[in-house]
């Protein structure tokens, strides 16, 4: 069996978000559709857009490196959407509904942010510079989502979680 290298490692790693990203686009619909504050709900559809984006600029770097995309599949993003899952069920009409929603959300950037960050890391070493920088690019959409979702959680979403359904 030969020697895995870095470039076999980005190149798993890329499929592994490929699937990520792809599992997150339907699964966001379904999260704006359960939330209940105005804002949350447009967080969710901002952040399908930009899903869409991160998908192309994947395809652009699979082109990059001369591979077909491909998806292999994550049980780490499905764990976590399980869970956000759960959270509309088991708090369907519940004021902690959306608290539970962006909590959900926030882990799903957090994942994105710890991957993105790690190809882009590796792209340079790679001496993939293109790749590195769309990489980058949707590092830094995932980061601004993960703030705004913070400032969206600290001024209105927790502070009704807290309070009783009428």
């Amino acid at each position: 069996m030969a020697d895995k290298t870095l470039d076999d490692l980005f190149y798993e790693t890329l499929k592994d978000i490929y699937y990520a990203e792809r599992k997150i686009l339907k699964t966001l619909p379904k999260m704006a559709r359960g939330a209940q504050n105005p804002k949350l709900k447009a967080a969710f559809e901002k952040h399908k857009d930009e899903t869409e984006g991160h998908i192309e600029r994947l395809q652009q770097v699979f082109e990059i490196i001369g591979k077909r995309p491909r998806a292999k599949t994550c049980p780490a993003i499905d764990g976590i959407v399980e869970e956000g899952e759960e959270i509309m069920d088991d708090f369907k009409g519940m004021p902690a509904l959306d608290a539970g929603l962006l909590a959900a959300a926030q882990a799903v950037e957090h994942y994105e942010i710890s991957r993105y960050g790690t190809l882009s890391a590796w792209a340079k070493q790679l001496g993939l510079p293109e790749a590195a920088a769309l990489l980058e690019q949707t590092l830094q959409e995932e980061s601004k989502t993960d703030e705004a979702l913070s400032k969206l959680a600290e001024t209105a979403v927790n502070t009704a979680a807290q309070k009783k359904a009428a």
